[in-house]
């Protein structure tokens, strides 16, 4: 085991003490009077499970399983012993995991007034309480039907696939020139540099260079002991936050001056975020619009950071592994670029999302992937879904992961296998059973954008360059990614 995990545990052991004895406290209050009758009927909708030893839970088992090639086998062995729903402890919490699809469809589309996203508090005292992770109500609806709109729309499709092609090409010419390729580090760079131009119209140069250096530095913090003395990490990242939000910032108050000397469409998540400002409705960006708008786009940094890389990092993994699968790629984008070539256009959006086997791999590595493996709630009161009872103050962590490798639902769930979506698409559940960018009222805004960024890249990676893989192993805690980073040999060829 890490020996920042058992630092962790060692160090947070009164922190963990506290919800473990207020569980048994909770019981003992049961058995010693009050309503019985109601209380049993309770205890008994409550899902079964097992919290572990004191103090630490089951945190050791799940992590131990994050660690390994399988690491749905925490969900399935206690699926298997105490249904689909069942509880435990995890990091020091009671908690109710769901690896039922209808569960977690009810948990994700709930807007607030029953779940309330519960996170570590580190991740709460570096973004703060009014984080886009944390808001509810109007605000957060109103924020994403904003971002949502702006991220899905033909005007900024239009203009970022130039980008999103530029960059890549450039990216994958310099791999051409290496010995030898780390993946996940490289295409971090690239995909960074994306995401900020689209949130900021940042081009790549040295302010990038130095954006990138301090946002590296602040996310450290976001899974760490949540201890702010001088030297600690979460010490770093608050400052290195600091630093962020004072270089954003000034790129908002340059905005906020050209504004008023122009009235062109937004190009940008920050021009959206300005010009809502203007609206008014809320007190915080009233105040200190400058402050409101530079927190917001630091912390949609965070997403992008992660999946984006990720995603590509791996779709590369399982085609090197699958070279059917990769030849079925190569055949259909090959098919594109001859009809590109013959008719002199130019690429759109729209070419790139209409190559179905490309979509098929996409999907089928955001489902192995499981970059998001759930999300993490709390109850706000008792609540009862189909027949399970979550107690008011429980932790509800709706497992995609689990739903995702679920051999009842996908046939040899452990297979790359692309086609599966042409049997899939159109079912009546596959909208609830594939949730790799989560669903509801928080489902991720930038999903299409996602999924034409990793098409572009595939579509350049597979007609231009062959590349051969080292063996590596994906490792699942405390986030998805390569052990190795996925060392691999570029070569460009001519296949035309």
């Amino acid at each position: 085991m890490d020996f920042w995990v058992a630092g962790f545990l060692v160090l947070t052991a009164g922190i963990l003490l506290r919800p473990w004895l207020w569980f048994r406290l909770r019981e003992s209050k049961k058995k010693d009077g009050g309503d019985e009758h109601e209380e049993k009927k309770k205890k008994g909708m409550i899902p079964k499970g097992s919290l572990g030893w004191p103090l630490i839970g089951e945190t050791l088992n799940f992590i131990a399983c994050g660690y390994s090639s399988r690491p749905v086998t925490f969900m399935e062995k206690r699926k298997s012993s105490y249904g689909k729903v069942f509880k435990t402890n995890i990091i020091g919490t009671p908690i109710i995991v769901s690896t039922d699809a209808e569960v977690n469809k009810v948990v994700l589309q709930n807007h607030g007034n029953i779940f309330v996203p519960a996170y570590p508090k580190s991740i709460t005292e570096l973004l703060g309480e009014n984080s886009i992770l944390s808001i509810n109500g109007p605000h957060q609806k109103r924020l994403h039907t904003l971002i949502s709109a702006f991220l899905r729309s033909p005007h900024l499709k239009d203009r970022i696939t130039r980008d999103i092609e530029t960059s890549v090409c450039l990216t994958l010419a310099s791999w051409a020139q290496l010995p030898l390729v780390h993946v996940q580090d490289e295409i971090k760079k690239m995909t960074f540099e994306i995401l900020v131009r689209v949130l900021m119209s940042t081009a790549p140069g040295e302010d990038m260079d130095i954006l990138k250096l301090e946002f590296e530095e602040f996310i450290k913090g976001l899974i760490c002991i949540p201890i702010k003395f001088p030297g600690t990490r979460l010490y770093k990242s608050l400052k290195a936050k600091e630093r962020l939000i004072k270089m954003v910032k000034k790129v908002v108050e340059e905005r906020q001056v050209a504004a008023g000397t122009t009235a062109s469409p937004a190009n940008d998540v920050m021009d959206v975020l300005l010009r809502d400002v203007s609206d008014g409705g809320d007190s915080e960006k009233q105040s200190q619009p400058s402050d409101f708008v530079s927190g917001k786009i630091v912390e949609m940094m965070i997403p992008g950071e992660e999946t984006m890389p990720t995603a590509m990092t791996l779709a590369v993994k399982f085609l090197s592994d699958n070279p059917v699968a990769l030849a079925k790629l190569v055949e259909e984008n090959m098919e594109m670029k001859r009809r590109k070539l013959e008719s002199g256009e130019v690429y759109s959006w729209t070419d790139y999302m209409s190559l179905s086997f490309t979509q098929n791999v996409i999907n089928e590595t955001l489902r192995m992937a499981n970059i998001i493996n759930g999300v993490w709630r709390k109850a706000l009161k008792d609540v009862e879904i189909k027949g399970y009872l979550i107690p008011k103050g429980w932790g509800v962590l709706a497992s995609f992961i689990a739903v995702h490798m679920d051999e009842d639902i996908y046939e040899n769930p452990y297979q790359f296998d692309p086609w599966r979506w042409d049997r899939i698409n159109g079912s009546a559940n596959s909208s609830i059973c594939f949730t790799p960018f989560g669903g509801g009222q928080r489902l991720c805004p930038g999903l299409e954008l996602s999924k034409l960024e990793i098409a572009i890249f595939l579509h350049h990676l597979v007609t231009r360059y062959s590349w051969t893989a080292e063996e590596d192993e994906i490792v699942s805690f405390p986030t998805v990614k390569m052990k190795r980073r996925l060392p691999i040999r570029v070569a460009m060829v001519d296949i035309l």
